[in-house]
């Protein structure tokens, strides 16, 4: 059985796709971010760094139950685990360059557009250009590879274009203002459009449904959020 520790953002989405198209049995354990149930003692014994995506897999290596966190090392876990979605031996190492390029440059560089241009204080242009144009770069450096291939690595789909599809259900909000953020990348929207098309991509999208998650983002929230904006309490 797999715990997975869920809100609704695009890092638990690849999750949750990966765990519908595995079909492995897991129970969703909701921890409301805007709240800060991140912080609480019981979640840093999961994942120390206090983010979600984690899980528990209590049939981990040899039997043990194991904890993973950070949505590339679960989605690395799992496709181990069932020895599904790798991809053939031969495209490896390309699978994992580019689950490093989507978890250390397009994830991060979407998140922070997305931060910059909807969550922080009017002004600061700078930061707003900075990863406004990174995110965009970004994107062209996937669209150019995806131009003529069906799949990110090989000839299959993997854990690779599972962790696309992640950030790309959220294009709207890192290329904020365009009618269609897809609309200067169309090899990317092939690619989105290819995963969202997958019956798992609905399940996994109404993972988690069923539970309120906070949605006012107040003085709570963003102290939850954001607690490296804020003194450090003794």
């Amino acid at each position: 059985m797999i715990r997975f520790y869920f809100h609704p953002t695009p890092n638990p989405l690849k999750v949750a796709l990966m765990l519908e198209e595995t079909g492995l049995p897991y129970e969703v354990v909701p921890v409301d971010t805007g709240k800060g149930e991140q912080h609480l003692p019981s979640f840093r014994k999961i994942n120390p760094n206090g983010k979600v995506p984690a899980i528990v897999d209590t049939d981990g290596p040899g039997g043990a139950e194991a904890r993973v966190f950070d949505s590339t090392a679960i989605l690395i876990h799992l496709a181990y685990k069932t020895g599904k979605f790798l991809g053939a031996a031969e495209v490896r190492p390309e699978l994992v360059s580019w689950l490093l390029f989507l978890a250390s440059g397009l994830g991060p560089f979407s998140g922070q557009a997305v931060h910059f241009q909807h969550a922080a204080p009017q002004g600061l242009d700078y930061a707003v250009n900075r990863y406004r144009r990174e995110a965009e770069r970004h994107y062209c450096v996937l669209d150019d590879h995806m131009a003529g291939r069906s799949w990110i690595a090989g000839d299959d789909y993997t854990i690779a274009d599972m962790s696309a599809w992640g950030w790309l259900t959220r294009a709207a909000r890192v290329l904020k203002g365009l009618d269609d953020p897809f609309a200067a990348h169309p090899n990317l929207r092939r690619l989105y459009e290819a995963v969202e098309a997958r019956p798992a991509a609905a399940r996994a999208r109404a993972v988690g449904s069923d539970h309120s998650f906070k949605t006012v983002t107040d003085e709570e929230t963003r102290r939850a959020l954001f607690p490296s904006n804020y003194p450090a309490v003794a």
